[in-house]
This record gives C-alpha cells, sequence and structure tokens, in this order.
C-alpha cells in the first residue's frame, strides 16, 4: 500500500566546489537508505560553491531526516527545500527518436514545435530531440513519441531556484 502523505521533494544545497562532496551526499543517503529520484550538481556565481539539486520521494518526516544530515556534513554551506509553487524547475531530455522516413521527421518536427523544444541533430534515420521543461511535460513529449521509437534518451534530472526574491546563499 503506498503511503498517500509520502510526495517529491526537492532539495537544493550549497556546498564548497571540491573533490569527494557528492560522494558524501551520496553516501548519507545509502547509509540512511533513502533513494534519490534525481540529483544534478553545477557551479554557482562563485567557483568555489556548487549547487546540489536533489530530488527525493517521502513523507515529510525523512524530508526533515535528509535537511538534518546534509546539514551535518561538513562540506555543506547551506540546504533548503524548494516547494514546487514557490520555486522554478526544469529538466532537459535529450531523445533520439527514430524516424527513417520525410514522414516521420514531418510528424516528429510537428510535435517538437508544439513542445518548444528543438532538434539537434539529424541523421537519415533518426533526429536527436532537445526537451526543456517540468517533469510533466517531458513525460508528455516522451509519451507521444515513444509509438514512433525511441532509440535513446538521456535526462538530466530536475535543477531548480527559488522564485522572487528569495535567495539560497551562504551566511556572511
Amino acid at each position: 500500500m503506498v503511503n498517500i502523505m509520502e510526495h517529491r521533494h526537492v532539495i537544493s544545497a550549497l556546498v564548497l566546489n571540491k573533490p569527494g562532496v557528492l560522494q558524501r551526499i551520496s553516501g548519507l543517503f545509502t547509509r540512511r537508505g533513502f533513494n534519490i529520484s534525481s540529483i544534478t550538481v553545477g557551479i554557482t556565481e562563485n567557483p568555489q560553491i556548487s549547487r546540489v539539486t536533489i530530488v527525493v520521494n517521502g513523507d515529510d518526516k525523512i524530508l526533515e531526516q535528509v535537511i538534518k544530515q546534509l546539514n551535518k556534513l561538513i562540506d555543506v554551506i547551506k540546504v533548503s527545500e524548494l516547494e514546487e509553487k514557490k520555486s522554478v524547475q526544469r529538466e532537459l531530455c535529450l531523445i533520439k527518436i527514430y524516424a527513417p522516413t520525410e514522414s516521420a521527421k514531418s510528424q516528429v518536427i510537428q510535435y517538437t514545435s508544439i513542445f518548444r523544444g528543438n532538434v539537434v541533430d539529424l541523421s537519415p534515420e533518426s533526429l536527436i530531440v532537445e526537451i526543456t521543461g517540468s517533469e510533466d511535460k517531458i513525460n508528455a513529449f516522451i509519451d507521444l513519441v515513444k509509438p514512433l521509437g525511441i532509440k535513446e534518451m538521456a535526462r538530466t534530472g530536475i535543477t531548480a531556484l527559488a522564485r522572487g526574491p528569495k535567495i539560497l546563499k551562504p551566511k556572511s
């Protein structure tokens, strides 16, 4: 039976940009038995600091535990949950779609246009499409093109920032 109180949480953490930090974060999740749905890491406007965006599924108790444990790690500067309505959350997906005919290519291009995506590569038998947006938008596009034949796919996982003036920044 699925716990109805369980839902997706997006956690943003500022960490020192140095070797081993991601390993310590993922090790924390492994030791605690928490599953990471997606994780993205990239440098911030300060090259000494990286932003880690982690998506976990669980109830509020799990979220609280994850945030407490992350805050205990020495290289973690600050941690915050990014609520869906109070943040901008995006994912990038590259999809290689089977399209051996002009008709199939035209159909893929039309779908891509509707989803405001881009065709980034074209070969005699396939196209590579770039779709950026919410997880739901990307899943809808995948469902639409699946009957055509997805040859290969890569997703980045979610990255996010708080809306408005709220900023996740190190304490001064």
